[in-house]
């Protein structure tokens, strides 16, 4: 297929493909998706080989977010019957983060609802950070705190953060359909605040909440524009109690265009796949290993995952590692610009997508980034574990018996699935 080819030919250069090119990732056959999957798998390989980075979940404080998120199962007015508890001690969040790393998980995701931090939230998420690193060495955190304000960025980084989530979401025609109480731009002002501090962005989207091809399109080349180190990719999972508790718009082989079309537009970012791969995915989770390079351990923000045992089966089974501690995620190329912060530059931060986009020979050193962290460091979309092989649900019929609502693990008095 001249489409696949010409777009493996980009990405193995680190040349953006048309809009027209990504557009038509996601409208190809159902009878051409091992063909659209195994081209992205060549470019997945060429930066990032067959490692699978894992990252795990810490909910700082849940529930009773003041911003009308209208996917997300902690928003203002919401009915979901999720756990609400409000910071955890950062002791209690180091047991948690324990948990995840033990289980193989290479980065902490700790995340915290609402608008975003005060100052004396940050001084406690400082601690909690300490608390992490003095516990479990070389592990890396990843903040999620919502807005960031001018200034809390450098304090973050400065208590030892190594990266910081806030997703995009959706696309900005379209953002103000979802959310209210803040605006697009005010998203994309905090991603580059944390890029200026020196933090390694992470910033994403949520795909299912009924936006077309080309809202999708117009999300991940704004993501591309901004070139965060890694880029969650959460499926909605639509919570009874929230706006789009119907929006079931999502087939497994949806998904997988999807993902095929973020790693073609970003092929040397740590495309994670984040929330609600479980339910949307189910039974053809592996194949998307062939598509990204980062996944969740375990439960996620107010759901509950697939056994973290069972990830590490998968990825065994699949033919792919766990990311050890001592691997740099990044490929050389952005790893070696991340770490000097020069402004400008393909890795840099300094607006990318025309210094990224280019044509400029790639080094092809395999070395490989809620409102979550991901945010989720995923998405604040509520979760959801595995669901049967016949719970096959139809577009807009309404499945609440596939989201399990996170009952264990941090601010509850059972141990974590990790």
């Amino acid at each position: 297929m001249d489409l696949l080819n010409t777009l493996v030919d980009k990405g193995l250069r680190r040349e953006l493909p048309t809009r027209e090119e990504a557009l038509a990732v996601l409208a190809t056959s159902d009878d051409e998706l091992l063909d659209v999957v195994a081209a992205a798998g060549k470019v997945r390989r060429q930066w990032f080989g067959r490692r699978v980075k894992l990252n795990y979940l810490v909910n700082l404080k849940s529930g009773l977010c003041p911003e009308d998120c209208s996917y997300c199962s902690q928003r203002l007015g919401s009915k979901a019957e999720i756990l609400k508890y409000t910071w955890l001690k950062p002791e209690e969040a180091s047991q948690a983060a324990a948990a995840g790393v033990a289980g193989g998980a290479k980065r902490v995701c700790l995340v915290a609802s609402g608008r975003g931090p005060t100052d004396r939230d940050v001084e406690r998420v400082g601690k909690t950070i300490a608390a992490i690193k003095e516990q479990n060495e070389g592990v890396e955190v990843c903040a999620c705190l919502g807005l960031l304000s001018d200034g809390q960025a450098e304090r973050l980084r400065d208590a030892g953060a190594d990266a910081y989530n806030h997703n995009l979401n959706t696309s900005e025609a379209t953002y103000g359909q979802i959310t209210k109480t803040h605006t697009y731009a005010d998203r994309v002002d905090t991603v580059q605040k944390a890029h200026a501090a020196g933090l390694s962005a992470c910033s994403g989207l949520i795909a299912g909440m009924g936006e077309s091809d080309e809202d999708l399109v117009d999300v991940v080349y704004s993501l591309r524009e901004l070139d965060p180190d890694s880029v969650p990719v959460n499926f909605l999972i639509p919570f009874e109690g929230t706006p789009l508790a119907k929006e079931w718009n999502l087939t497994p082989q949806r998904a997988l265009r999807i993902l095929a079309m973020v790693r073609f537009v970003c092929p040397d970012v740590e495309v994670r796949l984040a929330g609600g791969r479980e339910v949307h995915l189910r039974s053809m989770q592996p194949l998307a290993l062939h598509l990204v390079n980062s996944i969740f351990l375990g439960d996620y923000l107010t759901s509950e995952g697939q056994a973290g045992q069972a990830d590490l089966d998968m990825i065994a089974d699949a033919g792919f590692e766990v990311e050890g501690a001592g691997t740099t995620t990044l490929p050389a190329h952005r790893a070696d610009v991340a770490a000097s912060a020069t402004p400008g530059g393909c890795g840099s931060h300094g607006g990318g997508a025309s210094v990224c986009g280019s044509a400029a020979s790639a080094d092809a050193a395999g070395s490989a980034a809620e409102a979550g962290c991901g945010s989720a460091c995923g998405g604040c979309s509520g979760h959801a574990h595995a669901a049967p092989a016949a719970a096959q649900a139809e577009a807009g019929e309404v499945r609440p018996d596939l989201v399990a609502v996170r009952r264990r693990g941090a601010g509850t008095d059972l141990a974590p699935n990790a």
